[in-house]
């Protein structure tokens, strides 16, 4: 049985790590990176979980667009993350964030929850698990930067569907992780 699972929370609460441990077991998982380089410490746990679990992942970097591309017959994915993604959408349809207008705004949105959604159902075809790293932005004041605040927006909006679309939901908290759906 399939199954899609969103952790969210905030910055270095664990969230890579969880996700990274979840399917350290597990055989031909893809790591989906947005930023173009797996920091050291998650990198050293994939290895480290290769290595010890006779497994071989597939890392793949820079995934900042169509990632559901890059998912071929991999029957497990982590994708990490969902906010970096989210930043590099906008910056693609928006020259100018800051000014961002609302017909924008809900394109981009529409753009992010379609990519995700495509992803989701390449998984589901194949009986497969993916999980979804996502920054939580609902601990936060709004920001004066109108960027920020446009970003913070938009990502809360997109992590509130994946939210409702995922089997799981997981928030991460000084590297504990607490089961919310």
């Amino acid at each position: 049985m399939s199954k899609t699972i969103l952790v969210t929370g905030g910055a270095a609460s664990g969230k890579s790590r969880w996700a990274v441990s979840y399917l350290a077991a597990c055989d031909y998982v893809l790591y989906l990176s947005v930023a173009d380089k797996v920091d050291n410490d998650t990198m050293g746990r994939i290895e480290y979980g290769n290595k010890h679990n006779f497994v071989e992942w597939d890392i793949k970097t820079g995934a900042k667009s169509a990632p559901a591309e890059l998912i071929t017959d991999h029957k497990f994915v982590i994708f990490d993350n969902l906010a970096a993604y989210a930043s590099q959408v906008m910056k693609d349809m928006c020259s100018d964030i800051a000014s961002m207008d609302e017909e924008t705004k809900k394109a981009v949105e529409k753009k992010i929850i379609a990519d995700v959604s495509y992803m989701y159902d390449k998984i589901m075809v194949i009986d497969g698990t993916m999980i979804t790293v996502t920054l939580e932005t609902g601990f936060s004041v709004t920001p004066e930067n109108k960027e920020q605040a446009v970003f913070r927006e938009i990502l809360g909006n997109v992590n509130q569907r994946i939210a409702n679309m995922s089997n799981e939901v997981y928030l991460s908290a000084s590297g504990i992780q607490f089961k919310i759906k």
